[in-house]
């Protein structure tokens, strides 16, 4: 296996599309998470790809390709919102849901008539898709385990797969650090299946007011990220409401576990120990979601290095900016009950 540098050269670019058109698997960077590719024409690699995450075959893989010229070479009877979010926001953190052309085969969506498209929008990815050339595309779910914690450096890839790719291309820790937004269609309607790295305000800035949340019909489309149980780290992880998280992290202490405390909101100090305790530790995570979104499964991997028996998590806001991180923290918690009072409880 080869890890190339961060930056990587043309050199290493060259040789990453090479092993993909010769059948081989890739580790690559986007702006997201890094990803786990494989060339879509080569079907003993993509089923590597299922094989290496321990993927089940049904949860459909992401299509990446270099640009939005492509757009209608991989997906037929494309709605003009789809065609206008894609001129917008590609390349991006936006996933489009499509219906799928003759050139992206069923080993590649779950054998779903459907596909997810997108254009990454990172200098390594756009190196390799442009190398690659036109016609090709790689498809790719992030580079860890099945439901594991995503890798946002080529160190994390490491750390999950060991030797399992051909080679890791380290293009450097992503900048958004959440998967992307994924967008379904009903007729002409953008349904967001997945929030991510673009929010529902941007879509409305250019779809209009009418996109929408999952109906009945848009959930039974499958697509990357959807399982309840999901980004999970090993140790057992609880959302909290502030105002009850340090009472259930006492509880905890006092029945011999060490836990991990993680908080956003301004917390009043003189709840915590007035002393040093090696079983109770105190995270400070940022308290704007951007920045919240980028550190949060870097984090997640760190606490998990900690050996706690819990990691108790303070619930984001109520806030549209932070959707996808409290998606990926219910998730990450096996989507079990918010502790606390439940009246302003974030839908996501």
């Amino acid at each position: 296996m080869i890890v190339a540098e961060a930056c990587s050269g043309k050199d290493q670019i060259i040789a990453a599309a090479t092993l993909l058109r010769d059948g081989g698997v890739v580790a690559f960077p986007t702006e997201t998470v890094y990803g786990l590719g494989a060339e879509i024409s080569q079907p003993a690699a993509v089923r590597r790809v299922f094989d290496i995450k321990k993927r089940p075959l049904g949860h459909p893989l992401i299509v990446h390709f270099a640009d939005v010229s492509g757009l209608e070479h991989w997906a037929r009877h494309v709605p003009t919102q789809a065609l206008r979010l894609a001129e917008r926001f590609w390349p991006g953190p936006l996933t489009l849901i499509l219906q799928r052309s003759g050139h992206v085969p069923q080993n590649v969506t779950g054998g779903q008539d459907t596909v997810g498209l997108r254009v990454p929008d990172h200098p390594v990815a756009q190196a390799l898709l442009a190398e690659l050339g036109p016609v090709r595309a790689v498809a790719a779910p992030s580079a860890n385990r099945f439901g594991r914690i995503s890798p946002t450096t080529a160190a994390h890839v490491k750390e999950e797969l060991g030797e399992a790719a051909d080679m890791i291309l380290d293009g450097g820790p992503c900048r958004v650090g959440l998967e992307s937004t994924i967008v379904g269609f009903d007729g002409n309607t953008p349904v967001i299946l997945r929030p991510g790295g673009i929010s529902m305000e941007e879509l409305m800035e250019i779809a209009g007011k009418n996109v929408v949340r999952p109906s009945s019909m848009t959930r039974t489309v499958r697509v990357s990220g959807s399982l309840a149980s999901h980004y999970a780290p090993a140790t057992p992880l609880e959302l909290w409401r502030a105002e009850l998280l340090w009472q259930r992290a006492r509880e905890l202490e006092a029945g011999g576990a060490r836990v991990g405390v993680a908080t956003w909101s301004p917390q009043d100090l003189s709840q915590r120990r007035s002393r040093e305790n090696k079983n109770l530790a105190h995270f400070f995570m940022p308290p704007e979601p951007v920045s919240y979104g980028r550190l949060l499964y870097a984090s997640l991997r760190q606490w998990d290095h900690e050996g706690f028996d819990h990691l108790l998590v303070e619930l984001p806001p109520n806030d549209p900016a932070w959707a996808a991180i409290g998606d990926r923290l219910r998730r990450a918690s096996g989507n079990t009950q918010v502790y606390g009072n439940m009246e302003n409880e974030t839908t996501t």
